[in-house]
């Protein structure tokens, strides 16, 4: 009997150990947020609800920017409930919609004094067309946050210092930008299956990198920083439209297991808003809390320079 307790001891101990070390680092930043005012698109669900969360807490008026009312409105209660902040509310935002960006963007430089820091959150993982004819993904992704913040700059640059902060991922590694591709199909790939999905996101995923890495580039001089980082493989509402059976019977065991919880899922996106003393790491890519070599398709220069003129085109810019 003795033994047996003894190995189930041991048992917990490692488990505990184990998900201790899947949670990762944590953000240590002490900054408030008093009279700060902050966006975070997709934060209706998510390690983007997470994220709004600790924002609140920390004195922001934020904003939970999301395309759908009714779990935006619900996921605002729920963001003043935790916080114990009443300063958050909920703005209609459809990053697969050119013309919805837009008109957030309008809405908020007429109702919104400030803006302090703006966190690229939202993400999609299916197939799918905007309805710009772009690639869900990439349209999402990529072209709908690449609008929305260059909409937003000036504002952010009355209010500097202020940030920016894109949420990659390390699947931005596999990624590859194919411009003959897109100039036919206007996404950076093409096909259903699941191999097909995984490549496309991975694409888009690369393209926040190198946005990142030029915008950095045009801010210089102007107190406004960006980053980009990876969250962690979180145990989040992501993959919601990928094949239930694969979600259920794969994806749920090894993420009980081996995934962060939304809340450690945030902790970077926190680190990248708020750590003092990272302003001149301006344009880099933070993983787990710090900052992270790239691979050299990641800071190419020249296609990140190509890849923001095809996005000005794209998005109606220029």
């Amino acid at each position: 009997m003795n033994e047996l307790l003894l190995i189930a001891g041991i048992f917990i101990a490692v488990l505990i150990f184990f998900r201790q070390f899947v949670r990762g680092a944590q953000c240590k930043s002490k900054t408030k947020l008093h009279g700060k005012t902050v966006i975070v698109t997709g934060s209706n669900t998510g390690i983007g609800k997470a994220t709004a969360v600790e924002l609140a807490i920390r004195g922001a008026r934020v904003i939970l920017a999301c395309r759908n009312q009714v779990l935006g409105e619900a996921a605002v209660a729920v963001v003043k409930r935790e916080s114990g902040s009443k300063n958050v509310l909920f703005m209609y935002l459809d990053l697969a919609s050119l013309k919805s960006v837009r008109s957030f963007a309008q809405t908020f430089l007429k109702t919104e004094e400030r803006l302090d820091i703006l966190i690229n959150n939202a993400g999609v993982y299916a197939q799918g067309t905007t309805e710009d004819g772009l690639g869900l993904m990439f349209g999402v992704n990529h072209i709908g946050h690449f609008l929305l913040t260059n909409l937003l700059l000036e504002r952010m640059k009355e209010c500097a210092p202020s940030r920016i902060v894109t949420v990659s991922s390390y699947l931005h590694n596999l990624g590859n930008i194919d411009f003959d591709c897109l100039r036919t199909h206007k996404e950076f790939g093409m096909g259903d299956s699941f191999i097909d999905v995984f490549k496309i996101y991975s694409h888009s995923k690369l393209c926040n990198v190198l946005f990142t890495h030029e915008l950095a580039k045009k801010l210089q001089g102007t107190n406004v920083t960006c980053y980009s980082l990876h969250p962690g493989a979180v145990d989040s509402d992501l993959g919601r439209y990928t094949n239930k059976k694969i979600r259920r019977f794969v994806y749920r065991p090894i993420a009980a297991m081996f995934f962060k919880d939304i809340e450690a899922g945030a902790q970077t996106t926190l680190h990248c808003a708020l750590q003092e003393g990272i302003e001149s790491l301006s344009g880099r890519y933070f993983s787990n809390c710090a900052v992270q070599k790239v691979a050299a398709k990641a800071q190419d220069d020249a296609v990140a320079k190509k890849l923001w003129e095809v996005s000005e085109t794209l998005s109606g810019l220029s």
